[in-house]
């Protein structure tokens, strides 16, 4: 009786033991897939061409001088020519104030919205990504203009964000542009000298539409 009870006991604590040991086991064995997956990934990024690395850190190089001579003639022509927007938001970035153009970008893409359920998803999600206290990328809104988005958020028009993107048009023209048609980049761009690469650390990732499933963006650039 006893002994049977010894061995019932011991096949038990066996089976607890290889139980236990089998858990060990997956879990190691995950640690070291995630570990492999990690190495594969930095291996990767060092055995990307130095030029692809380079074209990424430095922003627009082929932009000729005579059409970065135009973006001086204006601020509208800048943001209306696709390489003169990239590398406008690369010199934001430089500032920590990437968060004006995306906003701006956004409004762009909301203003062409045909769908109102569309529409809603739109307005909601660059409400929260722009505009709301403490919001990931806050653009710098006035209480009275955040105000009127957040009773409109519910039944948006296309014009809801008019004022708001209006505000940081004038800031962005008034402030940040001046700065960039005195900057180092932009000379380098109208002489044809080559960009030095960026050191530079990015605060936030930009944001995007395409983190929303229901959302179709009709934006061609998204950085």
């Amino acid at each position: 009786m006893c002994e049977s009870k010894e061995k019932t006991f011991f096949k038990l604590m066996h089976g607890s033991a290889k139980e236990e040991a089998s858990k060990e086991a997956k879990i190691r064995a995950k640690e070291k897939r995630n570990r492999l997956s990690l190495l594969l990934q930095k291996s990767e990024f060092h055995e990307e061409p130095k030029a692809r690395r380079s074209a990424l850190l430095t922003g627009v190089t082929r932009v000729c001088p005579e059409e970065a001579m135009r973006w001086g003639e204006s601020f509208d022509k800048l943001l209306s020519h696709k390489d003169g927007l990239e590398t406008f938001t690369q010199f934001l970035r430089t500032e920590f104030s990437e968060e004006n153009i995306e906003f701006w970008m956004a409004c762009e893409d909301f203003k062409k919205s045909k769908d109102p359920q569309q529409m809603i998803l739109k307005a909601k999600a660059i409400y929260e990504k722009f505009i709301q206290n403490d919001a990931p990328q806050e653009v710098n809104l006035d209480f009275h203009t955040k105000e009127l988005i957040m009773k409109s958020i519910t039944q948006p028009t296309l014009h809801s964000f008019d004022a708001a993107q209006s505000r940081v048009y004038q800031l962005m023209e008034q402030d940040s542009y001046t700065r960039f048609l005195k900057s180092d980049m932009y000379a380098n761009l109208t002489e044809g000298r080559p960009q030095r690469p960026s050191n530079l650390r990015r605060r936030s990732r930009s944001f995007t539409y395409n983190e929303f499933k229901d959302v179709k963006s009709d934006v061609s650039i998204w950085f």
